[in-house]
This record gives structure tokens, sequence and C-alpha cells, in this order.
């Protein structure tokens, strides 16, 4: 399944959840398909990416699946590196705001805890999420940039001006 497709499921379970639990749970959800959209972009993604992609790929460390396993074994492409890691970047504050949330209305230390290491997690990731968008802006950017009128244009006789 495509990477944005993903996302939008995730979104959509997140907004779903009925208990803290849930929340925590989607909240690992999200963790999970941050690092396989990271894996898959330190394989083939932009060459520019590569690095904080494999950084991306190896944060946090999650709880036991379910049978089901996590929604991020379905990840097949991501078609559109920068429209999926601005969607994941969004999934990820989204994520971060609903754990607050939880921990700021829970009494059980446990779940408290929970919160606060999904919480590292997804900070964590977004700033790898932010990062890579950088750098397809800079991409981007220079590829968008008109060609400099003063280079290469001297012509014969025309050398510097020093």
């Amino acid at each position: 399944m495509e990477a944005e497709r993903l996302i939008a499921l995730g979104r959509h379970a997140l907004t779903e959840s009925g208990t803290a639990q849930d929340i925590v749970a989607e909240a690992w959800q999200a963790q999970a398909l941050a690092q396989a959209i990271g894996s898959h972009l330190a394989l083939c993604g932009p060459l520019e990416l590569r690095g904080e992609a494999r950084g991306l790929s190896e944060i946090g460390e999650y709880p036991a699946w379910g049978a089901g396993g996590p929604r991020a074994g379905r990840l097949t492409e991501v078609a559109d590196p920068k429209g999926a890691l601005t969607a994941l970047g969004e999934l990820l504050g989204e994520v971060g705001i609903a754990l607050v949330g939880v921990a700021c209305a829970t009494d059980e230390e446990g779940l408290y805890w929970q919160c606060i290491e999904a919480i590292d997690a997804a900070d964590e990731s977004s700033d790898r999420v932010r990062g890579m968008l950088r750098r397809l802006a800079v991409r981007d950017g220079e590829r968008a940039r008109p060609p400099d009128p003063a280079r290469g244009r001297a012509g014969p006789g025309r050398g510097p001006s020093w």
C-alpha cells in the first residue's frame, strides 16, 4: 500500500481512538510507519535523504505487536517522498498532541510513562522528517533557480574584471 494512504489510515484511526490505550497503540502504529517509510527511503529514496531516512528507520522501541502486527507492514511504495513526509509530519504532530492529552489526564503512572516514551519517539521522528523536508526543499530550490547570467557568459575577450 502506498505511504500516503497508510498515513491517512493512521490519522483516521487516531481520530477514532476511544480510549487512552487506543491512542497509545495508534502512536506506536504511527512510529512503526515512520520507521517503515524511513527504511524504504533509505533504500530507494532520493540520495540526499538516505542518511536521514536511515536514522528515521531506527527510532523508537515499541512494545510487542498483537496478532495483527503493525499497519506499516503493508507499505509497498513511497510514490511522492515530499508528500509522504509532509503527511507523516502532520500525523506525528497529531500523535504528539493526543499523547500529551493522555499523559496530562491519567493518574496511572505506567500509562503516563508509556506516553512520555511515545512522545519522545514521535518528537525525534518529527525532527528527522523536518530535516528530510528541508533537504528536499534545498534540492528543489536549486533546480528551480534560474541560471546565473554572470556565470559562464564572459565570452571572447571579456574575462574577469579584476
